[in-house]
């Protein structure tokens, strides 16, 4: 596989594999992300879903649909969050810890308007989604 990468969750059950550059690298303050990761925001590198796909252990694979826009997925066996897959756009996201050879390069912040934990970085910082994802596109300032 041309431009592929490896990675795994905590434990190492399960391993997924991702093809390609990923589309767009970036942070989310939505509640929702923050709620299921735990912190106060969430980092992603997003993928076209066919690029993206289980190599090991995807009886270990968990999931959890809060709403129809998020299938999060996760290690049964350690808790590992390690995708979440967006059937509404086609995109799959990739918790950057997961595909730890890749380096993590964010060009964007998602939802700021729910942001809990302001950062000063310079990047753009959209008020929800970009106009072409259903959102208002709008940036507001840091």
């Amino acid at each position: 596989m041309a431009d592929a990468h490896k990675g795994t969750c905590f434990c190492g059950a399960v391993e997924i594999e991702v093809r390609g550059a990923p589309i767009e690298m970036g942070y989310c303050h939505c509640k929702s992300c923050r709620s299921y990761s735990g912190a106060p925001v969430s980092a992603y590198m997003l993928w076209n879903a066919e690029n993206v796909r289980v190599s090991k252990g995807a009886e270990f694979l968990g999931r959890f649909k809060k709403t129809e826009i998020s299938d999060r997925q996760f290690c049964t066996k350690c808790g590992g969050h390690i995708m979440t897959y967006h059937p509404t756009f086609g995109l799959t996201d990739v918790r950057p810890a997961v595909i730890s050879a890749l380096a993590f390069k964010p060009v964007l912040h998602l939802h700021y308007a729910d942001a809990v934990l302001p950062m000063k970085d310079g990047l753009p910082k959209l008020k929800d989604f970009p106009a072409k994802a259903g959102g208002s596109g709008e940036v507001i300032p840091e």
